[in-house]
């Protein structure tokens, strides 16, 4: 076991120790612990440094960008381009994946990522993040939009950044979940939760209740058996945690357990979720999965869907593994009808014995 002053580099080191393919990723993850850092200097100055408030533009999904959403993602591409491990980028504040322009090499590793995941927050000082997932590119040819459309089940390597009280790095490179803290005295991300473990029980969950109306039966069935507390069917009380970043959620998760959900829900029926799969729902059920939870739509894992689209949208639901496993039996029971009360036919709406109206 890795504890005290081990560093990102020599823990990768260690990770990855006798694969020598590997230490392109081990160069490209230092590349990426570089760019969050210079992120959380710019998060952290917040007025200081000019960056709050709207950029006065949209994403490729119609959300208003922040200064920061730009600045962020503009950081992550040029501290990435140059090391020579990728062959391009794709990113949620960007309408295209972008290739490694030809003055630099072009490496075998694609980046997915959200560069400053829960931004509405962060003109109220609340903690926001950076998602990242690493895949295979197949040869040293520009990659197409095709490329980048792979399960998450083949990630190389998964993390995020939390930028809070400190600033955390929490990756995983196949083998577990860990959790390394800024030294900024040094400048060293340095591991201080190695081995993370998520409880297959727990007593919290994460929903935004605002669009309870719109949740299907599966959902208010689970929400409202944790609500109902020690007087329901569930026989004990649930705490309820929402904090609109992604980031935070799966960091508090990570560190005591719970369930997060962002369902499907009614609202546009064009969007079947409202998390992206590559560069938010995938890192994080990867991330999960590793520390012994679970991730998913309700209906499968999350790392199983097959992506058509850069910019997909899906159904997420990950953290304690009873928990998301109780979630997806109730959307089962769901889809066969199960869940439903059983009604005689001669008390239908087309028998002679309608039941009375009270």
């Amino acid at each position: 076991m890795l504890y005290g002053r081990t560093t990102l580099s020599k823990f990768l080191i260690e990770q990855l120790r006798g694969d020598k393919s590997a230490q392109d990723l081990s160069a490209l993850l230092i590349d990426v612990a570089a760019a969050i850092k210079g992120i959380s200097a710019m998060v952290s100055k917040g007025a200081l440094g000019d960056h709050l408030g709207s950029a006065g533009t949209q994403n490729v999904q119609g959300e208003t960008q922040k200064k920061l959403d730009v600045l962020t993602n503009e950081l992550m591409l040029r501290q990435c381009e140059w090391g020579g491990q990728l062959a391009g980028m794709v990113s949620e504040e960007m309408d295209e994946p972008f290739t490694v322009p030809s003055p630099y090499p072009r490496g075998a590793y694609l980046l997915a990522f959200d560069p400053l995941d829960g931004s509405s927050n962060i003109d109220v000082n609340v903690a926001v993040g950076t998602i990242f997932s690493v895949l295979k590119h197949a040869d040293r040819k520009p990659p197409q939009t095709a490329s980048y459309l792979q399960n998450g089940d083949r990630q190389i390597a998964a993390g995020y950044a939390i930028y809070g009280p400190s600033t955390m790095l929490v990756i995983s490179v196949g083998r577990g979940t860990h959790g390394f803290t800024l030294d900024r005295e040094t400048g060293n991300f340095v591991l201080t939760h190695p081995d993370l473990t998520i409880p297959a029980d727990t007593g919290e969950f994460a929903i935004n209740v605002s669009n309870e109306r719109f949740w299907e039966p599966p959902i208010t069935r689970y929400v409202g058996e944790c609500k109902a507390g020690r007087s329901g069917i569930r026989e004990r009380d649930f705490n309820m945690r929402w904090i609109a970043s992604m980031v935070a959620e799966v960091h508090r998760i990570l560190m005591r357990g719970g369930v997060f959900m962002y369902p499907r829900d009614t609202r546009d029926p064009s969007k079947p979720g409202r998390l992206r799969l590559l560069y938010e729902g995938n890192p994080m059920a990867m991330l999960i999965e590793q520390a012994g939870g679970c991730a998913s739509t309700g209906r499968g894992r999350i790392c199983e869907l097959p992506p058509s689209q850069v910019h997909q949208r899906t159904p997420v639901i990950l953290g304690s593994r009873n928990e998301v496993e109780r979630i997806e039996r109730y959307h089962r029971e769901y889809d066969e009808g199960s869940d439903r009360p059983f009604v005689s036919p001669l008390f239908n709406e087309r028998s002679l014995y309608r039941p009375e109206v009270t």
